[in-house]
């Protein structure tokens, strides 16, 4: 079955909704919902049901819409207070980690004929452009299968894996174009002029990301629409704008993107709550569109012939290279053994290898094919063996903690035009001592006690309500008027 005009609105619906409910499983048994999505386009692909889907260049123009307003959506969810601890390390892994991953495996590819049984037959600018699309991690998945199962990180991990999840995408698409342009002009780059391109990508890109992400929060702030829904359509716009114009003039697209999204999430930026809300919902969406084409695209006949070549990679990146580059990149840091050891387990491969593996087969490369399917089936491997085994890595190393709470009880946010801000106390028998109204209450100046929850029960208080121990008071004040 192909798609038709006729038919794909029913079919994507179908599958959309198929991977939902399919997730719902998997959330129980701690698998990555990026893994379920694959496998349910391979499952409606030409090898399963009969749906047809061969088009590389659609699915690249997917997975490039989809990253830019993930990666957007990334960089406003990431708080500078959470990352300026872990700003340095997170970066030098994002950069110096990748560089060192992609030279570590490239080399082990090229030589794996020479050492085993193994016929690959690359050549060494073909198996640096093998590694350099697997050089970035996926760290959505999980985040998903630790907020699940209510489990944070010791030690900064999740800021630090947030961080580098975040700004390693850029510097591996950079290194498989630079690669890319290399082998099709027969190597007529020089090493120089490649290193030129990168740096200057990802300076373009870093400075134009700034500078949108400053225009749109403005811009964002000052216009009054009629509606305000608008606002998050006008965020979504702009993420498109930002990444093709930075493209356009020869910058990093994808680190423009997160990085106007850090500086939106970390400025006082009107309707955030609504932006918020449309953001995560047209993230999710973009997900399982993007996952469910990369699993229709692949044909998983075609993998069988290369899963041995695959294993052989993806065991070596899981157990060799990524636990090299993260301990040389973090020897100069203070971060203790087991938490190098975990950021070692916990380097995903997602769909973001996948979508970079088109690239050579676009550009018509020899044995582009091959290099698909390799990391095609390097990522299932790493999501099958790594993603399912999270949340048992983490409590094995001790690094394991009780995920904070989101929000507050009363589920109430505040405006940023607002300088105020909300705080929850729980009333001990302590606080009780000198009376049980609010009068007898010693709050700092400029604090009011907007409501009580007792009991599952909301209460707007009055004067003469009385208190009772457990009672959970929310408080607003004004952020000039704390402390005093």
């Amino acid at each position: 079955m192909s798609f038709t005009p006729e038919n794909i609105f029913f079919l994507g619906a179908v599958l959309i909704l198929a991977s939902i409910i399919i997730s719902k499983w998997g959330y129980r048994f701690g698998v990555p919902t990026l893994l379920l999505f694959l496998f349910t386009g391979m499952l409606f692909g030409s090898d399963g049901l009969g749906l047809e889907f061969s088009s590389h260049e659609d699915a690249q123009l997917i997975g490039m819409l989809s990253l830019s307003v993930i990666l957007f959506s990334g960089g406003m969810d990431t708080k500078r207070r959470d990352i300026e601890p872990v700003l340095a390390q997170g970066l030098v892994l994002s950069t110096v980690g990748v560089i060192l991953t992609t030279g570590i495996t490239g080399l082990l590819i090229f030589y794996l004929s020479q050492w085993t049984r193994l016929d690959i037959g690359l050549s060494l600018p073909l198996s640096m452009l093998l590694a350099a699309t697997m050089s970035s991690t996926d760290s959505a998945s999980v985040f998903n299968l630790l907020r699940s199962q209510g489990i944070g990180l010791q030690h900064n991990l999740r800021p630090t894996l947030e961080l580098e999840s975040g700004s390693n995408d850029p510097m591996a698409y950079v290194l498989t174009i630079a690669l890319v342009d290399s082998i099709v002009s027969a190597g007529e780059l020089s090493p120089m002029t490649l290193a030129t391109k990168i740096v200057g990508q990802l300076a373009v890109g870093g400075l134009l990301g700034y500078l949108f992400g400053r225009a749109l929060v403005w811009m964002v702030n000052r216009i009054n629409l009629p509606n305000a829904a608008l606002y998050p359509i006008m965020v979504l716009c702009s993420i498109l704008i930002i990444f093709t114009f930075t493209d356009m003039l020869q910058g990093n697209g994808y680190l423009a993107v997160y990085v106007s999204g850090l500086v939106a999430g970390n400025s006082r930026l009107s309707y955030r709550r609504e932006t918020k809300t449309f953001m995560q919902g047209i993230t999710w969406l973009l997900q399982i569109v993007m996952f469910l084409t990369l699993g229709l695209l692949v044909n998983p006949g075609e993998m069988l012939h290369v899963l041995p070549v695959a294993a052989a990679i993806g065991v070596f990146m899981m157990f060799v290279a990524r636990p090299i580059s993260v301990f040389l990149c973090l020897q100069p840091f203070h971060v203790p053994a087991k938490a190098k050891v975990f950021l070692s387990w916990v380097g995903l491969r997602g769909a973001v290898p996948i979508i970079f593996a088109t690239y050579p087969v676009i550009a018509g490369i020899e044995d582009a094919d091959f290099l698909f399917n390799v990391v095609f089936v390097i990522t299932l491997l790493s999501l099958s063996l790594q993603g399912t085994t999270i949340t048992a890595c983490a409590r094995w190393l001790g690094l394991a903690t009780q995920e904070p709470r989101e929000g507050n009880e009363f589920g109430l946010e505040l405006p940023d035009e607002l300088d105020s801000q909300l705080s929850e106390q729980t009333l001990t028998a302590a606080d009780l001592s000198e009376g049980n109204h609010l009068a007898d209450m010693h709050f700092p100046r400029g604090t009011l006690v907007i409501m009580i929850k007792r009991a599952g029960s909301f209460i707007v208080p009055n004067g003469t309500l009385e208190l009772r121990e457990g009672d959970i008071l929310l408080t607003i004040a004004h952020q000039t008027g704390l402390g005093k």
